[in-house]
């Protein structure tokens, strides 16, 4: 790898990072490939309960970046579909990884970036973070990011940032539903989100992320009501639950807890 690292702890706590700083860590062709590979093989590995996403450097994510952009005008329609269909890739492995998902951001989160932000399960940003969806002003159209924003912010608001391509203060950020905290201490409060998502067991959480991306646009009928008694029926009689509720009773510790609620340091690097 050599636009991303990966730091483990001992905890199952998965850290991966864009590691393009020099660029403001934007994406190109090659971080982009080694995005999704990572998160395909973090989707199956059994040692990552939790991944969390974030930038090298005084930046999250300046978006695309220009050179990459600059290679794609002059591709052949085919070769450009085939390129923009790996970004829309990654977009949708993250979105639908497996395990809890954290965005740190710092710094700039623009254009792509927000695109990843939205497909975390949640976000976390420090004060001087700025977002922008800033595709109009290169003529350009926040396209494969599209869907996954719109369920963050609606598509009322989106509408107004996607054609503006205004700045985005943090505190805004906030207010729309981009971020869901906003934090002067981002290492804490990150240790702080670890600590609180480790409370849950890792089979639950998740069946959970799965039920949850079955029910976002579902209708309410027969079909949801079968569907969410089949699962709760299901994580039932699942031996994570069974470990849970034997635990809750014998007033201990779940096995797949910590036995600290200290904060989880790194000890492995990648």
């Amino acid at each position: 790898m050599q636009h991303i690292l990966l730091k483990r702890d001992a905890h199952g706590v998965c850290h991966l990072i864009l590691n393009r700083a020099d660029a403001a860590n934007a994406f190109d062709e090659q971080l982009i490939a080694e995005l999704i590979t990572q998160l395909n093989q973090l989707a199956i590995d059994p040692s990552c309960r939790i991944l969390l996403l974030r930038g090298q450097g005084k930046h999250f994510s300046a978006g695309a970046d220009l050179h990459w952009m600059q290679r794609q005008a002059k591709m052949d329609e085919q070769a450009n579909i085939a390129d923009a269909r790996q970004l829309a890739t990654l977009m949708q492995t993250l979105d639908s990884f497996p395990k809890p998902t954290v965005a740190l951001v710092q710094g700039a989160a623009f254009g792509g970036a927000l695109g990843l932000i939205c497909c975390c399960d949640i976000a976390i940003a420090s004060s001087d973070a700025r977002f922008c969806l800033s595709e109009v002003r290169l003529g350009l159209i926040p396209a494969v990011i599209s869907p996954y924003v719109n369920r963050s912010i609606g598509m009322r608001q989106l509408r107004r940032y996607a054609l503006t391509a205004e700045l985005i203060d943090a505190v805004t950020a906030l207010q729309l539903g981009l971020i869901h905290q906003l934090s002067d201490d981002l290492e804490n409060s990150a240790q702080q989100m670890i600590s609180a998502l480790l409370q849950g067991g890792p089979a639950a959480q998740q069946q959970c992320k799965t039920l949850l991306a079955q029910i976002e646009t579902a209708p309410f009928d027969e079909a949801l009501t079968h569907l969410t008694a089949q699962a709760i029926a299901e994580a039932r009689a699942d031996k994570e639950a069974t470990e849970g509720i034997d635990a809750f009773f014998a007033k201990r510790q779940p096995s797949w807890q910590p036995s600290s609620t200290s904060p989880v340091q790194e000890s492995e690097h990648d």
